[in-house]
């Protein structure tokens, strides 16, 4: 009960009023003792003289003390900032004893207050030790006895990284109160720093992390605390402890710290994402703030994952207007909400659907936008596959919409967000974002509008994204499903997806499709295995891996240029532009439009036309198949018709 007690009433923090009260003491005792050790520990002094000085000190230190305000620190976070408030007291407190006691002799207002400069010196040296002391003392105090009353159990322990990060880590675990924590040892690769001690705790190579050394020393976890580490080194690093008994976690960067100092809280166990993530594109002599400025900005699909960053990213410019479009209400009530909270108040939520001519066209002529950003699409590839009807009147029709609205209200630039899907596609979803693709370059032959196309892979955490199915997955304790063992896939993040659009549309001139450098390719497997991994748990014993074959349209890789495409660089060598096959407009416009008018009446054979009109457009792991077998047939009889006829003739 006892305990109880103390342990309630220590977790709340001691009043400041209490400190100044016992700093005033420790202060005051210093005093009477520095006599004592001025005179050989003995009463060899006038004692009547000392008690008559003793309220003055004691006064004095009450203002030295509330001037500095050494007495607001917390006592069980006591660090070298207190210790340094600390003796700015002592120091005001020794300055205004010694001109009071000057004073005093001079004009003997004071009476006994004739304190020998001797006693001052010794005082100040006692007093800035007593307080030091003690507060060091309360805080090893609570550490020991008290904060372990109530801390969970011990887990050992090492910290990647002896830099100061790594530092301030410790300090983070340490001072925590509700989680036991003891650090065993630093990684690091400095040699200067290898075999030495920081903070009591030994420094050791890299080299010694092994299973063994885990075992050995008991280590729970390996905390990253590496600032602007490359996310291929932290990968290589990673990969190299995910088979070993251990939670990998990771210090966040400096930036998101709260108020500049890290929490415990904030250490995270290393997500999927922090191997895949890239550096952001860093683009030298950017135009898109000479873009936007005092532009009315439309986003279509502005509510969804590629369109609600675009949102955010162009929130931060000295735009005119921002016309937010979403046939979703409650995801656009969301953005909406946050950009409010977040002090943007500039926009223009608009509940909308592209598809929808009569309303668009009011939009465009109430804001007569400058610049029209498309995201709005369709893009689950196995629900497009057997919905073409949905998928062609958004990802066509709605494209078209929208073009030929910002050809008649004269928008400057029009920005299309495609995929990687559009290349060499294999499913609806891919051939009718090819197809918008194709429209978008008709519309650009007209010299109006300048049209310009964005392609990108995959992006991290966004709706549908294979991430955070996984992670569902593995809450529910598996088994994760994987398509084919094979399979793999770009990624890349949502804000760098973003920033590519925005860029596109300043760089671009008109009738660009801008591609992105995705780097490496993964193998979804791997993914998955590494996710099991980072989650402490083991492949196959505690969660495994089904192979469920490929979902209809699936491809086993992505491609981001087609057959007959090759690139030009621009001036950031990440960005490139794709060198496209010219096409035949007007035969190509004459066939989209048709397409739009027979999916109007649920022509059944549409998905034949957009084979037509995408001849690369060959169906995969789909029951779409059968109209390239069809067409193949076709293609066979009319040879054998044609090689019987030169036979006859001959």
């Amino acid at each position: 009960m006892i305990q109880n007690y103390i342990n309630s009433t220590v977790s709340k923090y001691a009043s400041k009023w209490l400190v100044l009260f016992i700093d005033i003491l420790i202060v005051s005792f210093a005093f009477i003792l520095s006599y004592f050790i001025l005179f050989n520990l003995t009463m060899n002094f006038d004692v009547n003289k000392l008690f008559v000085q003793l309220p003055f000190i004691a006064l004095i230190s009450l203002i030295s003390f509330l001037i500095i305000g050494s007495y607001k620190g917390v006592v069980r976070h006591t660090g070298v900032r207190d210790v340094y408030n600390i003796f700015n007291a002592i120091c005001l407190l020794s300055i205004i004893t010694i001109i009071l006691v000057v004073a005093n002799r001079k004009y003997d207002f004071l009476g006994d207050f004739t304190v020998p400069l001797t006693i001052i010196i010794i005082h100040s040296l006692l007093s800035f030790i007593g307080l030091t002391a003690s507060r060091y003392l309360f805080k090893a105090m609570y550490v020991n006895f008290v904060a372990s009353g109530y801390k969970t159990a011990t887990k050992n322990v090492l910290i990647y990284g002896a830099g100061e990060s790594g530092i301030l880590t410790y300090n983070a675990l340490t001072n925590a109160t509700k989680s036991k924590v003891k650090v065993v040892g630093y990684i690091d690769k400095d040699d200067q720093k290898v075999g030495k001690l920081i903070n009591g705790v030994q420094v050791y190579n890299s080299d010694v992390l092994t299973e063994s050394f885990i075992l050995r020393k008991d280590i729970s976890e390996v905390i990253f605390s590496i600032q602007n580490i490359d996310h291929k080194k932290l990968r290589v690093l990673v990969e190299s402890l995910v088979d070993f008994p251990v939670l990998v976690k990771i210090v966040p960067p400096v930036e998101d710290w709260i108020n500049g100092e890290l929490k415990l809280s904030q250490i995270k166990q290393v997500q999927i994402e922090d191997l895949l993530d890239r550096a952001t594109i860093d683009i030298k002599n950017s135009k898109i703030e000479e873009e936007l400025k005092d532009k009315t900005v439309l986003v279509t699909g502005g509510a969804g994952s590629i369109g609600s960053e675009i949102v955010r990213q162009i929130c931060s410019y000295n735009y005119k207007s921002l016309i937010v479009i979403d046939q979703a209400e409650s995801a656009l009530y969301d953005l909406q909400q946050e950009l409010k909270q977040n002090g943007f108040h500039n926009f223009i939520p608009i509940v909308a659907d592209i598809r929808d001519k009569n309303r668009m066209n009011n939009i465009f002529q109430e804001y007569g936008p400058n610049l029209v950003f498309h995201a709005a699409a369709y893009k689950h590839v196995p629900l497009m596959e057997y919905n073409a009807y949905e998928a062609i009147k958004i990802n066509v029709a709605g494209t078209k919409v929208v073009c030929d609205l910002s050809v008649q209200y004269n928008v400057e630039k029009f920005v299309f967000v495609s995929t990687d899907k559009a290349v060499n596609p294999t499913n609806v979803m891919g051939a009718t974002k090819r197809i918008a693709e194709m429209y978008i370059s008709c519309m650009q032959q007209l010299n109006k509008t300048k049209f310009i196309t964005t392609r990108f892979g995959n992006v991290l955490g966004s709706n549908g994204s294979v991430i955070p199915l996984f992670k569902k997955q593995i809450d529910k304790g598996g088994p994760l499903t994987v398509t084919h063992k094979d399979v793999t896939r770009f990624f890349m993040t949502i804000p760098e997806a973003s920033q590519l659009v925005l860029e596109a549309g300043a760089m671009g001139t008109g009738g660009e499709i801008f591609i992105f450098d995705m780097g490496e390719s993964v193998k979804i497997f791997d993914l998955a295995k590494n996710m099991i991994k980072l989650s402490g748990l083991k492949y196959p014993e505690d969660i495994d891996i089904k192979v469920t074959g490929l979902r209809p349209g699936e491809k086993l890789y992505e491609e981001l240029l087609a057959n007959g495409e090759n690139t030009l660089p621009t001036y950031h060598k990440k960005i490139m532009i794709s060198k496209v096959r010219e096409l035949d407009y007007a035969n190509i416009r004459s066939n989209i439009n048709q397409l739009c008018v027979s999916n109007m009446f649920f022509d059944t054979d549409t998905v034949r036309l957009m084979k037509e009109i995408v001849p690369e457009y060959i169906s995969k792991n789909s029951e779409l198949c059968k109209i390239d077998d069809e067409v193949r047939k076709k293609e066979e009889n009319k040879d054998t018709d044609i090689l019987e006829d030169k036979i006859l003739q001959s």
